[in-house]
């Protein structure tokens, strides 16, 4: 079964996605460091495509109650998540003071578009450090109860 990241995140992606290439061609400092922040962001947001949005795409099912044999597939998914979350926290670290470098060089060459982006993309890492990853953590914890499934063994 394929789990469909929720439409309204797949356009925020995209939308930070294109703020970020806007802010590489800034030139100078700012370009630099959009640059470097770019190079740190595209293999997290692959990782968190593939492995933390898509068990997102059940949580409308599963308040709805709904639990089907086929969901059983998510908890690749969500085990991997909760595996590789200390790692995807600390990406999330080093992208934000990535993220605070060019904030404050974009604040210096008066390029108010770029703070805001800046801003913008700290606020969206929380926000899935705190609601989204938790989410397709519990998810799997759904699936794994309705369907009576054992919780995976700790390492």
């Amino acid at each position: 079964m394929k789990y469909d990241i929720p439409t309204p995140l797949q356009q925020e992606h995209e939308q930070l996605h294109e703020q970020l290439r806007q802010a590489t061609r800034a030139g100078g400092e700012v370009g630099e460091l959009a640059k470097t922040l770019a190079g740190l962001m595209h293999p997290h947001f692959v990782k968190e495509d593939r492995i933390a949005l898509p068990p997102l795409g059940l949580l409308v099912a599963l308040a709805h109650g709904d639990a089907t044999p086929e969901m059983a597939g998510v908890l690749e998914l969500t085990d991997q998540l909760e595996a590789e979350l200390p790692t995807m926290l600390a990406e999330h670290r080093t992208i934000v003071e990535a993220l605070q470098r060019l904030r404050d060089a974009a604040q210096r060459a008066g390029r108010g578009e770029i703070v805001e982006f800046a801003q913008q993309l700290m606020q969206h890492a929380r926000t899935e450090e705190e609601v989204m990853y938790p989410a397709a953590i519990l998810v799997g914890q759904v699936v794994r109860q309705r369907l009576g499934q054992p919780a995976p063994a700790k390492a």
